[in-house]
Parts: C-alpha cells; structure tokens; sequence
C-alpha cells in the first residue's frame, strides 16, 4: 500500500478556489507516481480514440508547441517506440502518450479562452464532447459560483508569462479505482450497493494535480491533469491525514458538496472515518 503522493486537504481550503501557485519550470511535467499508468493510458488511447483526443481546425500550430515542450519535459523517460504510428495522428495524441497527464490546448477563439485540442484519458466527470471546443464559461458553468470562477481563471490565462507556469490542486473521493470516468453515475450506482464493510478499501481519494503553462510561440495556453487514486486506508495511514479529512468533509459548504456528488458517497465515507 502506497503513500499518496498529494493530500491537498492537509493545508489547503475545501472551498473551491483558484489556488494557483508559481511552479519551477524544472518541476511542471515530473516523472509519473505510478509505473502502471502510462501503459494503460497508451491502451486507453488506441482503444477509444476518438472518446480520448479530438481537435478544431486551425490548433495545429498551438498543439505542435504543446508537443514539443511536453517532448523536451519527459524525453529523458519517454519510450519513443511507443508513439502513435499513424500518419493522421495529431501533435496532441502523439504528446499525450509520452506523459500520464490529460492535456488541454486553450486558444482564444471569438475573444474568449477555448479548449482548440484536447487529449483526455482520466477525466473527473466530464468528457471530450463537453471539453472540445468550449471556452472557460462554458467548462467551469457546474462550479459554484462558476462564472466568476471563469473570469478569474481568464485573468489568469491573459497574465501567464512563458516558462512561469503554474499548479493548483483539486481533490473529490468516489467509489472504486476507476481512471476513465467521463460521467460519476457508475461510480454512485456501485457505492449506493456497496456494504459498509469495505468503505475503506472501496473509497477513493481523487487528487488532479493540474499546470498551466503559456506557449511562447502561438501565445496559447497548454492545461495539464494528473490523477492520483488512493483507497482511503491508505489516506488515513498518512499522519493526520485523517483528521484533516474529517475537517474538510464536514465543513464543506453545501453547494460545494453538491457539485462534487458527495452526498450519494456520505453513508460510506462516515464508515471509512469510523473504520480506520
């Protein structure tokens, strides 16, 4: 049983905030925590592609540069033989199987941040039909308070200079180990018949540790997500890791638990606290 490589609820608000922090360029696309996860990433990619990678007209500069420094970050690890072989590949879908991370290539398109490219293999509840082609409204519209959220975050994408980019962490807990999860219904439907018995096991933590980096050359910005899933026996092992759970799930605001579904898993996670 591992440690969890984050536990963001141990110094960071449960409230959804911005929360972006400086990143040293060095650091923005580290080796992965897990040895397995790029291999079944690479699986998931040739299985499903046209559920996982997508593109609009007119990214292919912007993706190209995304590649490239993705490239340049992860060439020291990288397999090379492990790249797509087909011809019609994008830049993205090539990038996106040298590093576990989802990517996202944003542009401004009619004056607003929109998602041109994007690469998505452990998305939190939403797919690449809502992604593609959406700009930060449209995406962030289920957060609370989501439109100033929005604008925050554009703020943000006008202000980045290149090579300073940026991290933030966001955390959920759901039901099983499941990687590829475009919608959180199955995920429900199994905690809603599992036994309290084996809430701790069954439980996840669900960390995204997710990057902003500008792109020099096209002036887009290129968005990184990497998961990480904890049952939360492990969590708990994590000196006062536990406690700060509890804090976090039971302070939250309402609406906040009502965005991440936390109430289909309250019945469990109470199990998990009183178990471990």
């Amino acid at each position: 049983m591992r440690k969890p490589p984050n536990v963001p609820f141990m110094d960071r608000p449960t409230a959804f905030t911005v929360g972006l922090k400086p990143l040293p360029l060095h650091a923005w696309l580290t080796p992965d925590w897990e040895a397995e996860t790029l291999p079944r990433k690479r699986f998931l990619l040739a299985r499903n592609p046209t559920e996982t990678t997508g593109a609009l007209s007119g990214s292919e500069a912007a993706q190209a540069e995304a590649a490239a420094l993705v490239s340049q970050a992860v060439a020291a690890a990288t397999d090379r033989g492990t790249l797509p072989n087909s011809a019609d590949a994008t830049p993205l879908a090539a990038a996106a199987h040298r590093v576990s991370d989802d990517l996202i290539v944003m542009e401004q398109r009619a004056g607003a941040w929109t998602a041109t490219a994007v690469s998505l293999c452990a998305p939190t509840f939403f797919s690449l039909k809502d992604a593609l082609g959406s700009d930060l409204s449209r995406l962030h519209a289920p957060v609370p308070a989501g439109e100033g959220f929005a604008e925050r975050i554009a703020r943000v994408f006008n202000a980045i200079r290149p090579d300073e980019p940026l991290e933030r962490f966001n955390w959920t807990v759901q039901a099983t180990a499941a990687r590829f999860t475009p919608r959180s219904k199955p995920l429900k439907a199994a905690a809603a018949t599992a036994a309290s018995a084996s809430a701790l096991d069954l439980m996840h933590l669900r960390v995204e540790r997710q990057t902003i980096r500008r792109l020099p050359q096209t002036g887009a910005v290129l968005f990184t997500i990497r998961v990480s899933l904890d049952p939360l026996r492990a969590v708990f092992a994590v000196p006062g890791a536990k406690q700060a759970f509890e804090e976090a799930w039971r302070t939250a605001p309402a609406e906040l638990r009502a965005y991440k579904g936390w109430p289909a898993y309250e019945a469990l996670v109470e199990a998990s606290l009183d178990a471990g």
